[in-house]
């Protein structure tokens, strides 16, 4: 399979369904919100642009089946699944601000092997292949080189609605305030990820997600020569719903406080 080709394809039609999405921010009612839980919200935008996504992937890779966040498609294949988040950062979207992504990767037996992440306010594509390198725009991209957290910028998330960790996760938060440059929250994990592969980013550690979260990111983040883990140094970051991406050159440090703090 060519996945430089195949690549292209998904960009094009990732960004046809964001132009619908920004289309549809400048007119946004909140009485068209859903709520699937506490705090989980869901709206015609997100469940339209995923079932247009399913339609055009199916179009490009028709022996592909799906995972998606909505629930639009739940046919699984055996070789190949898409992995979609139509609108990750829906609450940001709701509430008018402006930092959401449409998030797509390809999984072939369990491997991811194809990521795209369109940043539809500041028309910036990601996307990446596997052994293909990342790219922003089409412009190659790569991590940062900081050596140590005290060079960082980190970026994390904060728990909506399962706050059995949080105690652990403030005791984090602390012990890195007083270590890096900053923490950032910008209420999207592809995002997040994005930022990571490009360099803006030197590293982000979240819990409590879905593999359509990240799954996308963490190939942008692989390709662009950083590193991904679940809490625990491994590689159970879809089962164990965490991750911790890194520039690579500072992930032993981070993991090292991560793993004190929620006694790994």
């Amino acid at each position: 399979m060519d996945l430089s080709a195949l690549t292209k394809e998904v960009v094009s039609l990732t960004k046809e369904i964001g132009e619908f999405i920004r289309g549809e921010s400048l007119i946004f009612d909140r009485e068209h919100i859903e709520y699937k839980g506490l705090h989980d919200m869901v709206s015609y935008v997100d469940k339209t642009a995923e079932r247009d996504l399913v339609k055009g992937l199916s179009s490009i890779l028709p022996e592909a089946g799906f995972i998606t966040e909505e629930q639009t498609s739940t046919v699984l294949a055996e070789n190949y699944n898409w992995i979609i988040d139509p609108l990750d950062g829906t609450t940001n979207f709701i509430h008018g601000v402006p930092s959401f992504c449409i998030s797509i990767a390809l999984q072939h037996n369990n491997e991811l092997v194809l990521g795209v992440v369109y940043e539809i306010n500041r028309d910036e594509c990601f996307s990446a292949w596997e052994n293909g390198g990342a790219y922003l725009n089409g412009k190659r991209i790569s991590v940062s080189n900081a050596p140590a957290v005290e060079n960082t910028l980190l970026a994390t998330g904060f728990p909506f609605y399962e706050f059995s960790k949080m105690e652990k996760y403030l005791n984090v938060l602390r012990t890195l305030m007083q270590k890096c440059h900053g923490l950032r929250r910008i209420g999207s994990a592809a995002l997040d990820l994005a930022y990571v592969a490009c360099g803006r980013f030197d590293g982000y550690f979240e819990y409590n997600l879905n593999s359509h979260d990240i799954a996308a990111g963490m190939v942008l983040v692989r390709e662009a020569g950083g590193q991904t883990f679940d809490f625990k140094g491994g590689n159970d970051c879809f089962d164990r719903r965490e991750i911790v991406a890194t520039n690579g050159r500072i992930s032993s440090e981070l993991l090292d406080v991560i793993r004190k703090e929620f006694d790994l």
